[in-house]
């Protein structure tokens, strides 16, 4: 759910008189304030191989860390896709040759 659409519930929630005008405030300034502690970087910029997290090369952890997702996911998708003609095995080559290492590693 979107940051506005949480806004909207609130909203309708204090129209019903459900929530109070102190709990309203306070829990819309709770969700402005985790809102603006998202990263809004595209994932290009954040995607960095993670080969400490990693079983090869750490494609598949450094996916997971820059969407926000379980690497177990991704493990899947590039299995999937390797046994469905053998695609994934050259995207994971080509994620390892192209993006590059994360640094603090």
């Amino acid at each position: 759910m979107s940051l506005a659409d949480e806004i909207q519930r609130l909203a309708d929630l204090y129209r019903q008189g459900l929530l109070s005008d102190a709990e309203f405030a306070a829990a819309k300034a709770r969700l402005l304030a985790a809102g603006s502690s998202i990263s809004h970087a595209p994932v290009g910029s954040r995607l960095r191989r993670l080969p400490s997290a990693g079983w090869v090369g750490g494609v598949c952890a450094g996916l997971a860390q820059a969407t926000g997702s379980e690497v177990w996911l991704w493990r899947l998708a590039f299995v999937c896709f390797t046994l469905l003609g053998g695609s994934g095995v050259l995207a994971y080559l080509l994620l390892w040759i192209f993006v590059p290492r994360d640094p603090s590693l």
